[in-house]
């Protein structure tokens, strides 16, 4: 196992354990800030109650990204020095920004709220938790505008050896970011509404309190409604992106679709065993022009293969193997898109039953009863960003910052095989000592509902600690 592989699963571990937390932190917080907003404009004792309480689940998994957050700045140092070296003066600027702008404004009033009840006025106490909403939100931007450094890189020169950024304004207005901040932002609020719509799916089905009845049901009501528009945005936004990628990142489409050859029209993959060796299919089942009407909105239009690329990549950058693992690209794509589907079912039920009245707990379809396997879905949320992150970075390889420095130039030459798995099993265990722990205080939390309104208080504040 090399310094490269190692420092890349390394990373690949700590983002996935840290992506687990923020998009949930996306689309909860927005939540909150909806439901107290109702509190403040009806009066309505029962959405304070609701603010309450999905806020302090709010808090355990902001704490936890926080906690999972700060190793990935260190690992940029440590296992990617020439990454650094290379592209610091452009990649540390938005995450600077992001620490000094977005996470001080989110973090700070994130304090003010836990601790302002009945302290501020209703309207000013709102206002915080949307300020801790748009601080979250515009932590994803930043972090997004340098990510999509990498995968667009714009507004920089080469200098001496190193990336030197010559315009602000187009690492800004990079059209990948207007594509990729959009569609993770919606993939959060999905997250969100998922939990909040599982959980209380949990407790009108399994637990049925007569007290609490009217609580979860307004929260199902108000997470069927939020959902449903955010997967669907999802749905549009996720297209446009993939419409961009055939023409900026042909290689990653041809990899998701296990596309071999340039096709005019392109065929989609329903399902297809490769050879990746020798770049032919053992097994294909596929529907012809789909990927041409995908990509160009019309039956026809050339999708570049992976040998058609490779010999291109070759011509243009010199020798090398510019194919990303297929096997990688073509089932996090159908792993990202199967769970998009099913949760655009679940909330299109969700929709149905709320528009109809429906008891979710008497919902049975034949012998299956449908309303217990809806806390199961937000699993869902997390498959798909998992498998969408995937994707999107390991499609992109062998590149690290697109077409200008390789993933094999940048890892740091002073660190041996052996310091990077120390640290990534130290790591894993660590971070698996986390998700245990993160996992056992939301389902205690969310298992035992809400609280009397002291209690809730205290508990915020001792979480907020």
């Amino acid at each position: 196992m090399s310094v490269q592989f190692l420092s890349q699963l390394q990373f690949a571990v700590t983002t996935v354990y840290h992506f687990f937390f923020v998009p949930l932190t996306l689309g909860l917080s927005v939540l909150v800030a909806i439901m107290e907003t109702i509190y403040v404009t009806s009066g309505n004792e029962v959405y304070k109650q609701m603010a309450k309480f999905w806020g302090k689940l709010f808090l355990i998994n902001f704490a936890m990204g926080v906690v999972t957050g700060i190793v990935q700045e260190f690992q940029f140092g440590m296992n990617w020095s020439e990454y650094s070296r290379f592209v610091g003066d452009i990649f540390g600027a938005p995450l600077a920004i992001e620490a000094l702008l977005a996470f001080f404004l989110e973090s700070t009033f994130l304090g003010v709220w836990v601790f302002g009840w009945d302290r501020l006025s209703k309207k000013m106490h709102a206002a915080t938790i949307w300020l801790v909403a748009i601080g979250s939100n515009l932590s994803a931007l930043w972090i997004l505008i340098a990510n999509s450094f990498m995968q667009n890189p714009v507004g920089f020169e080469i200098i001496n050896g190193r990336a030197v950024m010559t315009d602000f304004g187009a690492l800004i207005n990079n059209y990948y970011v207007w594509a990729q901040f959009p569609h993770t932002v919606t993939g959060g609020f999905t997250t969100g509404a998922m939990f909040v719509l599982g959980i209380s799916a949990y407790h009108l089905v399994y637990k049925r309190q007569e007290e609490f009845r009217d609580f979860f049901k307004r929260s199902f009501n108000i997470a069927a409604v939020f959902g449903a528009i955010s997967i669907l945005l999802v749905g549009l936004i996720g297209h446009n992106q993939t419409q961009r990628m055939v023409q900026t990142q042909p290689m990653k489409i041809a990899a998701a679709e296990a596309l071999w050859e340039s096709e005019d029209p392109a065929s989609f993959s329903l399902f297809t065993v490769g050879d990746e060796k020798n770049l032919t299919d053992r097994f294909a089942i596929r529907i012809p022009a789909l990927i041409s009407i995908l990509a160009y909105n019309k039956p026809s239009g050339e999708v570049k293969g992976i040998r058609n690329l490779q010999a291109e990549y070759e011509a243009l950058y010199g020798p090398g193997d510019y194919i990303p693992s297929v096997f990688t690209a073509y089932w996090s794509f159908r792993g990202m898109v199967g769970a998009a589907m099913l949760m655009l079912l679940v909330f299109a039920l969700a929709m149905w039953w709320v528009i109809k009245d429906k008891d979710i707990a008497k919902i049975r379809l034949g012998k299956f009863h449908l309303g217990r396997w809806l806390p199961y879905a937000i699993a869902l949320p997390y498959l798909a960003n998992t498998t969408g992150w995937l994707l999107t970075e390991m499609g992109r390889q062998p590149w690290v910052v697109f077409g200008v420095m390789k993933t094999e130039d940048a890892y740091s030459p002073t660190v041996t095989a052996g310091m990077v798995l120390t640290s990534l099993i130290g790591f894993t265990l660590l971070y698996a000592v986390l998700m245990a722990a993160d996992v056992y205080l939301l389902s205690k939390f969310a298992k035992a509902g809400p609280v009397n309104t002291e209690a809730a208080d205290d508990a915020q504040a001792d979480l907020a600690y």
